[in-house]
């Protein structure tokens, strides 16, 4: 039996990809804790963002995958804070932040 509660994992990583483009531009970073973009306003990441943040990563695929991840998890814990009854599904959550990102092989090949 376990006597003690185990600690929260403290903040995730910083989300300071995609960088801006041209450089002079407001970033579609996204606007914590409600995760909508700083440059135009919609759900992070952003049609604009996932292209440049495809473009950031072209040669890093996995690189991008543990980025949306680390987004994922900062969302899903920002978002569940501001709104505990109400918040986005996760599943709706993970297609938003993960499943757009990297080609995966299906786990098994079709026939």
């Amino acid at each position: 039996m376990i006597s003690h509660q185990l600690p929260q994992p403290g903040d995730g990583p910083e989300a300071d990809r995609p960088r801006a483009h041209p450089a002079h531009a407001k970033p579609h970073t996204p606007l914590r804790p409600m995760w909508c973009c700083r440059a135009c306003g919609r759900p992070w990441p952003c049609p604009p963002a996932r292209l440049l943040l495809k473009a950031d990563y072209a040669d890093n695929p996995v690189g991008l995958s543990i980025y949306l991840s680390g987004m994922y998890y900062e969302a899903v814990r920002d978002l569940y804070r501001l709104n505990p009854d109400g918040g986005p599904a996760p599943g709706e959550l993970f297609a938003r932040f993960v499943a757009w990102g990297p080609y995966r092989r299906p786990a098994v090949d079709p026939p």
